[in-house]
C-alpha cells in the first residue's frame, strides 16, 4: 500500500506500463527496486515473514483486549508511526487520483482483514484461520488480473492452484473439516484483504510503498480513534506480556512495516508472482503457533511445506 510524496511535488513520477505477467516496465519510481533485482522477491518475502506472526500475536492480543479495542488500537498506533514519518520528511499530501485507490487500501487492508480475522480467532484456531491465507495469493492474482490487466501463463495459474488446494487441503484437515461462524468473517477477508493488495500493488507502481500504507493509515484515524476510545472504556485491557507484545505487532510489524516492504516487492515483481509467495505463509504461521501459542503439528506438515515450495518455484519462473 502506498501513498507517494511525489504525487504533488514538482518532480516528475515515472509512468510504467504493465507486462503481460503484471509487472511494469520502464524508469523505476522512487522506492522501487530495479527490474530484474534480488531485492524484489526479497522484500515480498520479508512482508510473508511478518505477516505470518499476525495470527499468533493477535491471540496474545486477545489475551488483554477486546476484539474492537485490539483493532482500532493496532491501527492507531501504526498510524502515528506513518504519520510521523510523513510529516518528519514533509510529504505532501497524495494526488487527489490516488485518493480513491488509498480508500480501498484503508478499507481492505487497514480495516476490514484485521477486524475480521480478529472476530474469527476469538473461536477459531490459527490452523483453522490460516485457510483465508492460503487462498489470499489465488484470490489476489484473480483480482489482479481484473482490475489491473495481469495476464498470467497458464503454468502459472496450474501452480498458483495447486499450491492453493495443498495450502486449503492442510489447512482444512488440521481444523477437522468443521465449518464454523468464524469462517463466515474468514472468508469476507479473504476477499477484502485481496482487495487491498490489489490496489496498494497497483498504486506502487507510482509511489513508495510505505506512503502509500502510511497514508492508508492516517486517512483512517477520524475512525479508528473514536472508535478506540469507545472500545477502550466498553472492553478495558488487562495489560500483560503477551497482551502487550501482540498489540505491539500488530500495530508496528503486521500493519506497518511488513505492508512497507511487502508492497515495495509488489511493485518489483508483479502483483500475481508476488502473491504466490504468500502459499508459505500458513506453514509459516503454523510453526510460530508451535512455538508461541502450543499448539502441534501433524506429520502432514512438512509433506504440505514440500509440495508449497514446489508451487512457489514454478509460479517464480513461469512466464506471463
Amino acid at each position: 500500500m502506498r501513498a507517494q510524496s511525489s504525487a504533488t511535488a514538482s518532480t516528475r513520477i515515472a509512468v510504467d506500463t504493465p507486462a503481460p505477467d503484471g509487472t511494469s516496465v520502464g524508469t523505476p519510481s522512487p522506492g522501487r527496486s530495479a527490474p530484474g533485482s534480488a531485492a524484489g522477491p526479497a522484500q515480498a518475502a520479508l512482508g510473508v515473514v511478518a505477516f505470518s506472526l499476525t495470527f499468533p500475536a493477535t491471540v496474545w492480543g486477545l489475551e488483554g483486549f477486546g476484539p474492537w479495542a485490539l483493532v482500532s488500537v493496532r491501527s492507531v498506533l501504526a498510524a502515528l508511526i506513518a504519520g510521523g514519518a510523513l510529516l518528519a520528511l514533509r510529504i505532501p499530501l497524495p494526488a487527489r487520483r490516488h485518493r480513491p485507490g488509498l480508500a480501498v487500501v484503508a478499507a481492505g487492508v487497514v480495516l476490514g482483514f484485521p477486524l475480521l480475522t480478529t472476530l474469527a480467532l476469538r473461536t477459531s484456531s490459527t490452523a483453522h484461520a490460516a485457510v483465508v491465507v492460503g487462498l489470499l495469493p489465488l484470490t489476489t492474482a484473480l483480482l489482479s488480473a481484473l482490475r489491473v490487466g495481469a495476464r498470467p501463463s497458464r503454468t502459472f495459474w496450474a501452480a498458483a492452484l495447486a499450491g492453493a488446494a495443498a495450502v486449503v487441503a492442510f489447512t482444512v484437515q488440521q481444523s477437522g473439516g468443521a465449518l464454523t461462524t468464524a469462517d463466515l468473517y474468514l472468508f469476507g477477508a479473504l476477499l477484502v484483504c485481496a482487495a487491498g493488495y490489489t490496489e496498494g500493488g497497483r498504486l506502487a507502481r507510482e509511489l513508495p510503498g510505505w506512503q502509500v500504507i502510511g497514508w492508508a493509515l492516517v486517512l483512517c484515524l477520524p475512525l479508528t480513534v473514536p472508535v478506540a476510545a469507545v472500545a477502550l472504556v466498553h472492553q478495558p485491557p488487562h495489560l500483560g506480556v503477551h497482551s502487550v507484545a501482540g498489540l505491539l505487532w500488530v500495530a508496528a510489524g503486521s500493519q506497518f512495516l511488513g505492508l512497507v516492504v511487502w508492497y515495495r516487492g509488489m511493485a518489483a515483481i508483479g502483483i500475481p508472482k508476488a502473491s504466490q509467495l504468500q502459499l508459505a505463509q500458513p506453514l509459516l504461521t503454523l510453526v510460530w503457533s508451535v512455538l508461541l501459542l502450543g499448539e502441534h503439528l501433524t506429520p502432514a506438515a512438512p509433506l504440505t511445506a514440500a509440495a508449497v515450495l514446489v508451487c512457489i518455484a514454478v509460479t517464480q519462473r513461469a512466464r506471463g
